[in-house]
């Protein structure tokens, strides 16, 4: 099995790293195109007015002045000589839930795969984001993902759906096990900060945060909150009868 990485935190991050060291348990033909600088909140965006360019690591790591997404098109289209048999996107720093996989380079990274007819998957690591350490306990991803992904690999998803992957902020041991869950909803708290130079011109960061939500239970939230990995299926397929049934009603 010929299997592509890719994520959005960058070729230098160690949720690659612990990617990479999941991907080999599955297959010794592993091939990573990956960012060459953090992309977080790129979604699933193109490089489309600026040139792409490529940094060769060694014959199969590859670091992609792009987003997520152009790393991807970049891997199976140019990089390889035949595309994937796999594609996984992460692991991230922090969950991806809820309305977090709007934003997420990691989740697109994935969502590119799927789009061109490739299995894909996307895995984030949840943290505490209180923690000055800022402490992320990959090791949990590592243990658990290599069983979840042979799972998951054997039973082929539907055309158009990519499955997002997230493990609870605890040790390995301490998972109470895995729940399929729909994905949630949540209350952004992004507010703009502004800044002054040395020169005293204005700069602005915008400031994440979350508000409180209410989470429903069998959602990615409270799957992850509980101690849970949470495996979410994505639906790209936007033709899906149910809503063109209730957009036919909706106009008739």
């Amino acid at each position: 099995m010929r299997i592509l990485l890719t994520n959005d935190d960058g070729i230098h991050a160690e949720g690659l790293a612990t990617l990479e060291r999941i991907a080999r348990t599955l297959s010794d033909d592993v091939w990573v195109v990956a960012p060459e600088t953090d992309q977080s909140g790129f979604a699933h965006s193109l490089s489309l007015s600026e040139p792409l360019r490529m940094r060769k690591i060694d014959d199969r790591h590859f670091a992609l002045r792009g987003t997520p997404t152009d790393c991807v098109i970049m891997g199976v289209r140019h990089v390889m000589d035949t595309p994937p048999d796999l594609i996984l996107s992460g692991v991230n720093n922090g969950t991806n839930i809820a309305d977090d996989v709007t934003y997420s380079g990691t989740v697109a990274g994935a969502m590119e795969g799927t789009l061109l007819g490739i299995p894909s998957f996307a895995l984030s690591q949840a943290y505490d984001f209180t923690d000055e350490s800022r402490y992320i306990p990959f090791a949990t991803a590592e243990a658990l993902a290599p069983p979840i992904l042979r799972k998951l690999i054997e039973r082929p998803m539907p055309e158009g759906v990519l499955v997002n992957i997230n493990f609870p902020n605890c040790a390995p041991e301490e998972a109470k096990g895995t729940l399929v869950t729909a994905q949630g909803k949540m209350v952004h708290g992004l507010n703009v900060e502004e800044r002054r130079d040395g020169r005293n011109y204005p700069y602005y960061w915008l400031r994440f945060g979350r508000k409180q939500a209410d989470i429903r239970q069998g959602s990615d939230q409270a799957a992850v909150r509980d101690g849970y990995v949470s495996v979410t299926p994505l639906h790209l397929d936007l033709t899906a009868h149910e809503v063109r049934d209730q957009l036919a009603k909706a106009l008739a």
